[in-house]
């Protein structure tokens, strides 16, 4: 039976009003774990008072990390109807975190970070077809995606995605043989396109390198 539509039930946590922490923080923390643990499923709603009360604080940190998770595409706000966590299938919701970092990237498109990512672009395209440099390569995949989110400089998104990326590496053939150069040439393109501040053609690469990283069998 779908769960479209249902309204989250709150759970037992710990209350997060105790904490000296920043409130908001902690509740954007705390909904994107349920969400990506299946805790809350697609399509229910995320109500602020029901929220309010589970996590024991008052309604404006969960209102701006609602605000926050809508961002990174887990969330989704609607008129009248409020916020429901997003519904997605298969990698859709790694593309879309993936093409969003790559797009913010695009749109701040450090220079120095840029030389960095580079030089990480290079090594990659170096090693490429070398099948004894299979451990080196998928090292240097991690760090050129993290240095992305470097460039990107969002706090949250970059924890989304790390999140992601643990729970759907199995999913991921990146460095299988018939895959490896074609990875690093997705790489090269993402890259110019950060270079040359297309935030838009950005996302749309990364979202692309995400799927047929996917389709490939390991």
């Amino acid at each position: 039976m779908s769960n479209a539509g249902r309204t989250s039930t709150p759970d037992k946590t710990a209350p997060l009003g105790v904490s000296h922490s920043p409130l908001t923080q902690l509740v954007v923390q705390a909904l994107r774990d349920q969400i990506l643990s299946g805790a809350i499923a697609p399509g229910d709603r995320l109500v602020e008072s029901r929220l309010s009360e589970q996590f024991s604080v008052s309604r404006m940190p969960v209102r701006e990390a609602l605000r926050q998770l809508a961002a990174s595409g887990l969330v989704t706000i609607e008129p009248r109807r409020g916020a429901t966590v997003t519904a997605f299938h298969g990698t859709q919701l790694r593309e879309l975190v993936e093409a969003l970092n790559a797009k913010l990237a695009a749109q701040r498109h450090d220079p120095a970070q840029i030389e960095e990512l580079n030089a990480l672009l290079n090594e990659g395209m170096r090693l490429a077809n070398d099948p004894d440099t299979m451990a080196t390569l998928a090292e240097l995949n991690r760090r050129f995606h993290d240095s992305l989110g470097h460039i990107a400089a969002n706090s949250v998104l970059q924890e989304v995605m790390g999140t992601l990326r643990d729970r759907t590496a199995v999913l991921f053939a990146s460095f299988h043989g018939n895959r490896t150069q074609q990875n690093w040439e997705e790489h090269a393109a993402i890259l110019r396109a950060v270079i040359n501040g297309d935030a838009e053609l950005a996302s749309l690469l990364a979202a692309r390198h995400v799927y047929n990283a996917a389709q490939m069998e390991p």
